[in-house]
């Protein structure tokens, strides 16, 4: 169980390359794995009768619930079904007495249904994988059968009161998909009452351990940012005073080239050009046309919310995007240079993993004392 566990988080870290922030909103979740019952003592009327152990069964169910941000509620609904693999009768019990195993004269299986309702927290996120822990209480119906030679057979269900602990951990694979690892620790306290063949009552304790992948379908809208702001450009020169007639008239004003810095935002993990920054860099091709043929260079720069060296490769496909559009628009690439910062040089400074659209821009500017 230890190697599934390692196994199934190195997957997740390896598939999860997008943080995403936390958001509010339903989800779905679809769950399946392993479980193991711990070794169940049966009790008659007369006391101790046997001990059963059982095969790793397997488990399947799902949730539906509601994200609150740090907290969560849920509803959740499983199948989980073993097989029993020996049973032990001690000497003093009643007969017969001995161990039998599976295929050697036992047979038989414990089966569960169960729905919960369930309460969970938040424990953090580090690089975007999160943990989570809570508990919940339900109804369960359990089977347990079972059939030894020469003893009382048993084939009943319970149903009652159940509870449960759940601990897990998940990491984001798109903005709205988890993948996650969870273990589970079940007990139908309520359910652990059987009728035997002959018409006895049997108690026989049930406790499980489960671990499964989760796969959950978040459906909260994303949080809403704002728009980039516009550099607008230059205001014209003031009009010149009318010259008392009958004076030459003065002389043109010379255009002035304005450096900048012209600074464009991007969508969240985008590099693309937005309608908002083609109009940005439009107004930079035309400054650009008052300053000669001096150097540009450009500064590109994103958020916190995704990995180091994956947010100074982002930079860098938002510095080219840029390049590409101004040397669309007539500028020679000979006078253009770039770097990428990534997230190390923040407009507005935040946490890891906070998503700012103030950081995810590209800076431009102009001529001689401008630059990175």
């Amino acid at each position: 169980m230890r190697k599934i566990i390692v196994s199934l988080l190195l997957a997740s870290s390896a598939l999860g390359v997008t943080a995403r922030a936390n958001e509010t909103g339903p989800y779905i979740t679809l769950e399946g794995g392993v479980v193991k019952q711990e070794h169940s003592d049966v009790f008659s009327g007369a006391g101790y009768e046997h001990t059963n152990r059982f095969k790793t069964g397997w488990e399947a169910g799902g949730a539906l619930g509601y994200d609150f941000g740090h907290f969560r509620l849920e509803a959740e609904g499983f199948y989980a079904r073993s097989l029993l693999n020996d049973q032990t009768r001690p000497l003093g019990t009643p007969l017969p007495n001995g161990t039998y195993v599976r295929g050697a004269g036992l047979f038989g299986r414990t089966s569960t249904v169960a729905a919960m309702g369930n309460a969970l927290i938040g424990l953090g996120q580090w690089g975007g994988i999160k943990a989570y822990a809570g508990a919940g209480v339900g109804y369960a119906t359990t089977k347990l059968s079972e059939s030894v030679p020469f003893a009382v057979k048993m084939n009943d269900r319970a149903h009652g009161f159940a509870w449960q602990a759940i601990a897990g951990v998940t990491v984001p694979l798109s903005r709205t998909v988890d993948l996650g690892v969870k273990y589970r620790y079940f007990r139908p306290d309520g359910a652990d009452e059987f009728i035997a063949a002959d018409g006895t009552a049997r108690t026989a304790r049930l406790r499980s351990h489960a671990l499964l992948a989760t796969l959950t379908f978040n459906f909260g809208g994303k949080t809403e940012e704002p728009e980039p702001e516009a550099v607008m450009p230059p205001p014209p020169p003031p009009a010149p005073l009318p010259p008392p007639p009958p004076p030459p008239p003065p002389p043109p004003v010379a255009a002035v080239c304005n450096p900048g810095p012209f600074i464009v935002f991007f969508d969240w993990d985008r590099s693309d050009i937005s309608p908002e920054a083609a109009s940005v860099l439009d107004n930079a091709v035309q400054a650009y046309g008052n300053c000669g043929n001096v150097g540009i260079m450009l500064a590109g720069h994103a958020d916190t919310s995704g990995a180091p060296r994956y947010n100074l490769g982002l930079s860098e496909r938002r510095d080219g995007e840029v390049k590409s559009y101004l040397t669309g628009h007539g500028i020679s690439a000979g006078v253009i240079s770039s770097q990428a910062y990534g997230e190390t040089k923040q407009r507005v400074p935040t946490a890891d993993g906070v998503r700012e659209v103030q950081n995810r821009r590209v800076e431009i500017s102009y001529g001689p004392g401008s630059g990175f």
